[in-house]
C-alpha cells in the first residue's frame, strides 16, 4: 500500500474497538468521542498533508527495506540528510496541530530499535533485527500509526521493582512456546487509545536480576488483555461537555491526549519480542531514545512556539500595542527562545553519526540533543510568561465567547471588550493563548521528553574535566 488517504486512514480506526475509559465512563466508540477525535483529526490531517504535493518531500520518503513510498514517520535514519527532514517533519507538524503529532514518538521508538537490535544480533547472535525489520515492513507497507509506551508506574521512587510490589514496571510474567506473557502498566502514553499499534519499551536501566524487566516488543491496540484509562483533566471537560467546541483554545486538535494502558497477562507473539532479558542493552536503548527524542522535543517547540508568536502579535496588534518597546522586546524574546530551540536541534543532527559503526543507522549527536531538551523546558516557560506579559490579565479572565450570543449580555461584551479590533478577535486571539500560557503544554513541555536534571547531570557527568581544567591552568599560568 502506498501512503494511506484520509478516508482508508479514517476506515481503519472504524476497526479498533480498544477497551478504554474517561472520566469513569467506557468510551464505546472512539469515532464519537469528543476527546479521542482530537487524537484521530490530528492524525488525519497528518495522511492529507502526506499527499499534498506541497508537504511530501518533508512527510514521505523512501523504505530503505522495499523502496517503496513511506511516511517518515515510519522510517529509520539513515543519513544526516534524514535526520535534518526528521527536524523539519516535527516543526511543520507543530506549526499545523498546535498539539502533539501522535506518530512523532514511533518515528523515534522505531529508530531506536534498529540500532539497538543490530547490535544485539552482532554481539549476542540473537534475531531481533531480522524480526524487527520484518516487523518494520509491516508497518511501512501498512502505513500505520504508533503509540509508543516507556514510562512504569515505579511505585516507591527509592526501591528498585524486585523491592516491592513487581507489577510496577512491565515485566514478563510467563514464558511459552511461541511467545511471552507480560504484565503491568505504561503511563503517559500519548494518542494510544487510537493508535493502530503500540511499540512498548523498557522503562528504566536494569542489571542483572531483572532480566524480566528488560523487553520491547510490539503489540496491536485493543489485544486481548489491554485495557485503557484515558487522562482526564479541565480541558477534557471542557471538550466532553462544550457544545460548541469552535469555542475552545485549539478546536480541531485540543491538547496532547495520552492513557494509562494496563497489560493484564497479554500474550505477545515472539515475532514480534525485541528484547527480551538483555538488561546490559536496556541503557542502550535509554541513550537513543535521549538523543532523538531530546533532538525533536526542540524541533516540535519551535513550531509551537511560531503560533505562540503569532498569536502574541495579533494580541498587541488588536489592543494597539504592537509599537510599544517592552510589548516588542516581549515578543523579541519569545523569538530567541524559538529560534534557540530550532537552532540546537539542527545542530544535533549536523553532529549526527552512524550508531553503532556499520548499522546502517544515524543517532544525533547526544551533547547537542541534551541541550536541545534542556534549553526547550526553561525556555518554553519564558515564552510562556512574555506571551502572558502581552496577552494581559484578559487571557485569564476573560468572558465565554458565547456571550457575543447572548442578548442579555453581547452588546455590553462588544462595547467593553473592543479596541483597535472588535471583541470578537480579542477574545478569539485570548482564548487561543489561554491554550497555552494557561493550559497543559509548560508542565507538558518540562516533563515529556524528561525533566532537565537529568539531560544536565548527564552532561556534567560526562564532561571530560582534565581536558577543560587543562585549557584553563595553562592560560591562567599554572602549567
Amino acid at each position: 500500500m502506498a501512503i494511506k488517504t484520509v478516508q482508508q486512514y479514517l476506515e481503519s480506526v472504524k476497526k479498533l474497538a480498544p477497551r478504554a475509559y474517561l472520566g469513569g465512563k467506557r468510551i464505546k466508540n472512539i469515532l464519537q468521542s469528543p476527546t479521542a477525535i482530537s487524537i484521530i483529526e490530528g492524525t488525519a490531517r497528518s495522511y492529507e498533508m502526506s499527499n499534498d504535493p506541497l508537504y511530501k518531500d518533508i512527510l514521505t520518503t523512501k523504505s530503505h527495506l522495499t523502496s517503496k513510498e513511506i511516511s517518515r514517520a515510519t522510517h529509520i535514519n539513515r543519513s544526516t540528510s534524514d535526520l535534518e527532514k526528521r527536524v523539519e517533519m516535527a516543526v511543520l507538524m507543530g506549526q499545523e496541530l498546535g498539539t502533539c503529532y501522535y506518530r512523532c514518538g514511533s518515528s523515534n521508538a522505531l529508530t531506536h530499535l534498529a540500532s539497538v537490535t543490530w547490535e544485539m544480533d552482532k554481539k549476542l547472535g540473537t534475531n531481533y533485527n531480522k524480526r524487527f525489520n520484518e516487523y518494520l515492513r509491516f508497518v511501512q507497507d501498512s502505513d500505520l500509526v504508533l503509540s509508543v509506551g516507556v514510562n512504569d508506574p515505579k511505585g516507591i521512587r527509592t526501591k528498585r521493582v524486585k523491592e516491592q510490589d513487581p507489577d510496577m514496571a512491565l515485566r514478563v510474567v510467563e514464558r511459552k512456546d511461541g511467545g511471552i506473557v507480560v504484565r503491568g502498566a505504561k503511563l503517559h502514553q500519548t494518542g494510544a487509545v487510537a493508535a493502530h499499534e503500540h511499540i512498548i519499551l523498557p522503562g528504566s536501566l536494569y542489571s542483572k536480576g531483572e532480566e524480566d524487566y528488560a523487553v520491547a516488543f510490539a503489540v496491536p491496540n485493543g489485544e486481548k488483555g489491554i485495557t485503557y484509562i484515558c487522562q482526564y483533566n479541565p480541558y477534557t471537560v471542557e471538550r466532553e461537555f462544550e457544545d460548541d467546541v469552535s469555542q475552545i483554545g485549539n478546536p480541531r486538535y485540543g491538547q496532547r491526549e495520552t492513557a494509562m494502558v494496563i497489560f493484564d497477562d497479554v500474550f505477545i507473539p515472539e515475532d514480534r519480542v525485541f528484547i527480551c532479558g538483555e538488561v546490559e542493552f536496556t541503557g542502550k536503548l535509554r541513550d537513543a531514545s535521549a538523543r532523538l527524542h531530546s533532538t525533536c522535543e526542540g524541533a516540535c517547540k519551535a513550531g509551537w512556539l511560531d503560533l505562540m508568536i503569532g498569536a502574541a502579535r495579533l494580541s498587541a496588534e488588536y489592543s494597539g500595542l504592537e509599537n510599544v518597546p517592552h510589548i516588542q522586546m516581549d515578543i523579541a524574546d519569545m523569538i530567541k527562545v524559538r529560534e534557540i530551540c530550532h537552532a540546537l536541534a539542527v545542530a544535533a543532527v549536523a553532529r549526527a553519526k552512524e550508531e553503532p559503526p556499520g548499522s546502517g543507522v544515524f543517532l544525533p549527536d547526544i551533547t547537542f540533543a541534551r541541550m536541545a531538551l534542556v534549553y526547550c523546558s526553561y525556555g518554553f516557560w519564558e515564552a510562556i510568561e512574555k506571551a502572558t506579559d502581552v496577552a494581559g490579565g484578559l487571557v485569564i479572565t476573560m468572558p465565554s465567547e458565547k456571550e457575543l450570543k447572548n442578548p442579555e449580555t453581547s452588546e455590553y461584551v462588544k462595547k467593553y471588550l473592543k479596541s483597535v479590533a472588535p471583541a470578537e478577535k480579542r477574545l478569539r486571539i485570548s482564548k487561543f493563548l489561554q491554550n497555552w500560557v494557561c493550559g497543559l503544554h509548560g508542565a507538558g513541555t518540562w516533563v515529556g521528553g524528561g525533566v532537565p536534571y537529568g539531560a544536565l547531570m548527564a552532561a556534567y557527568n560526562s564532561t571530560d574535566w582534565a581536558q577543560k581544567k587543562g585549557l584553563a591552568e595553562r592560560l591562567a599560568g599554572l602549567k
